[in-house]
């Protein structure tokens, strides 16, 4: 939320974003989407018929639940201004007692929301119930659960409270801090405040900050350190401070000892309770953010489907991205989550065309509210992947800016002997492959020229560093889909016709036969690439591709790679999601394991030795065990 007040200006000036479009020019790259009398519209070029965009406003959106509450004499008191919206808030003390993974206790008492107003009564809190010690220094910070009329659970918050009685809520970091970029030199902290301020963080007795920084949003950049050192960070923030510890990287090429974590797909799931956290499963989530942390993880690599996503409203998408943040909050303080997208990350334009889900495309004005710009005001990732499909031979104005942004949608990051390049296999993403003829977009699990060309380079770059002896590569759809996604991932059914349109015209390569080229590049180019992490599938799936493995389908009609190695591609979409039976498709018999258990990754690197354990985060089940190389 890197522009969350002027975002939320915006909502709050059209009542839905962009409602109107009356500014709005419709990006070269897409067809059949005109603007007319201030709207925008779909035209089915075979029916002539129109669709009018969609506006969808639901209630549940961050800026309507995340209100700041006001002071009253015995407590605080919600207004989420909406007559029609009951439910009940749990709320209890954070302990003032060290703890180094912070959660509230909830109180045995509840208040209950009615029309749209509910008051919390803080001297309730007091005696032996005290835990926050607010009765002796006037401060406490309370914890709080927003759950609608039918039980769903909407948002978990934090606020610290001044007084005794009257009561006044006052500044708070309400997410972070989160650690991220992270160096043998440097860690960038940053974290979201409910108030203005200007923070400043410290460690070894130096001061961090950015003068010019006044608002919500907080990146500290924290340089000048040792490599491989554990450091003791503070955030100041007004009258408050906390304190936790981050440990730098190795200098590169260190060979140390070290663990890191991945995981993804954590997109709701049905069971109740905490498996649904508006969009998220964070009962799973969380157990996997112990088992990192357990487990001494250096970092959490986590790629794709966080969310239930695929929205077209703003404020909801920001909710659930809010909400995946608070249930890793405490572990994220200690290690970096390194994130990146899948296709629930989705950002939707919607038009009307009568059907279930209408005629969707990403979002435009592209550099303001696309996927890949919402997802990078969310997260704080490496700046160094590509710059956008611009420049590309389909781009249809080589003067003008068509495509969208990547940003920090695609990366690379050192560690010690590792690096992992983080691909977004569904940039400039239209979630129907048999409606993007008409509309234009990219297809589920495609890499577009320009980000090809730049994996290509940074592939290059890292094998022939010398420091580096494993590179893991990191995409949200499999290479061989197993259980769930035959239909698509770089399958389709075999179908190679499947690719995307740009300004109404087909790109030159289809799925499969680019498929090959990332192949090549992975396995004949750059042997130090070790593995292809994966997710989109809700299972752990590791398997052995080389040349013997069956890859096209029957009647295949264009040159066959033939492979000089082999990868692993293990596919793990288990922290959460809906789980998805095996599949018998043509190269199952390279299927070495296969589990529809919640499953955290947890590889052991050791100089140029690599294992990999597999440990369900629920039960603590080691899955299996096994040495990469």
């Amino acid at each position: 939320m890197k522009h969350f007040f002027k975002l939320i200006f915006l909502l709050l000036l059209s009542g839905s974003l962009f409602a109107q479009n009356n500014n709005i020019e419709v990006p070269d790259v897409y067809s059949n989407i005109f603007q007319k009398g201030g709207r925008l519209f779909y035209k089915n070029p075979k029916t002539g018929k129109l669709a009018p965009q969609k506006t969808a406003n639901p209630f549940e959106q961050l800026k309507n639940i995340a209100v700041l509450p006001t002071g009253t004499q015995n407590g605080i008191a919600f207004n989420f201004h909406n007559p029609g919206f009951n439910g009940i808030i749990y709320y209890g003390l954070y302990s003032r007692l060290p703890q180094k993974y912070a959660y509230p206790v909830f109180f045995k008492k509840i208040a209950r929301i009615k029309n749209g107003k509910a008051q919390i009564n803080l001297k309730q809190l007091a005696g032996k119930y005290d835990i926050a010690g607010w009765e002796k220094t006037g401060h406490m910070k309370l914890g709080y659960r927003i759950v609608n009329s039918r039980g769903d659970i909407l948002f978990d918050g934090k606020v610290n409270i001044k007084g005794k009685g009257p009561f006044t809520p006052d500044l708070t970091i309400t997410t972070g801090p989160l650690l991220n970029k992270q160096t043998d030199s440097s860690m960038v902290v940053w974290f979201e405040t409910n108030m203005p301020c200007q923070p400043y963080v410290e460690v070894n007795g130096r001061k961090y900050m950015n003068p010019d920084e006044t608002g919500l949003h907080h990146e500290i950049s924290v340089t000048g350190l040792h490599a491989n050192t554990l450091y003791h960070y503070t955030v100041h923030y007004g009258n408050y401070s906390e304190t936790y510890s981050f440990h730098t990287a190795p200098k590169e090429g260190s060979r140390t000892a070290f663990t890191f974590a991945y995981a993804s797909d954590s997109r709701k799931a049905t069971g109740g309770g905490e498996r649904d956290i508006y969009g998220v499963n964070g009962y799973i989530l969380k157990r996997m953010a112990v088992l990192a942390a357990k487990e001494h993880a250096v970092f959490m690599q986590f790629t794709g489907d966080l969310i239930n996503g695929y929205s077209s409203c703003l404020g909801q998408q920001q909710l659930e991205y809010t909400n995946w943040k608070d249930v890793v909050e405490p572990y994220w303080h200690y290690m970096p989550f390194n994130i990146s997208p899948g296709n629930h990350e989705a950002f939707l334009k919607v038009f009307d065309n009568g059907s279930h889900y209408g005629v969707s495309v990403d979002d435009f004005p592209f550099e303001k509210v696309s996927a890949e710009k919402v997802f990078s005001d969310e997260f704080v990732n490496p700046t160094n992947g590509p710059a956008s499909e611009d420049g590309a031979y389909y781009d249809p104005d080589k003067n003008a800016k068509d495509f969208p942004p990547y940003l920090e949608t695609a990366y690379y990051y050192i560690y010690d002997n590792i690096a992992i390049v983080a691909l977004n296999s569904n940039y400039w993403y239209t979630p129907n492959p048999h409606q993007i003829p008409l509309t234009g977009g990219n297809v589920h699990a495609y890499i577009m020229d320009k980000q090809l060309e730049w994996l290509k380079k940074t592939l290059s770059k890292l094998q022939n560093d010398n420091r580096i002896d494993h590179i893991f590569v990191t995409i949200h759809t499999p290479a061989f889909p197993n259980a769930g996604h035959s239909g698509d991932d770089m399958w389709y059914h075999g179908n190679n016709q499947i690719r995307p349109w740009v300004n109404g015209k087909p790109v030159k390569k289809g799925i499969i036969e680019r498929r090959d080229q990332f192949l090549n590049l992975l396995i004949n180019k750059n042997p130090k690439v070790l593995a292809l992490l994966c997710g989109d599938e809700h299972n752990y799936t590791r398997m052995l591709i080389n040349n013997s493995t069956p890859r096209y389908p029957k009647g295949y009609d264009k040159p066959e790679l033939k492979l000089h190695g082999h990868l692993w591609q293990i596919t793990n979409g288990s922290a959460g999601a809906p789980y998805y039976g095996l599949e018998k498709l043509p190269w199952s018999n390279f299927v070495k394991k296969y589990t529809t258990q919640h499953a955290l990754m947890l590889f052991d690197v050791k100089g140029k030795k690599v294992t990999l354990r597999v440990i369900n985060p629920d039960t603590f089940e080691k899955i299996e065990q096994v040495d990469l190389n």
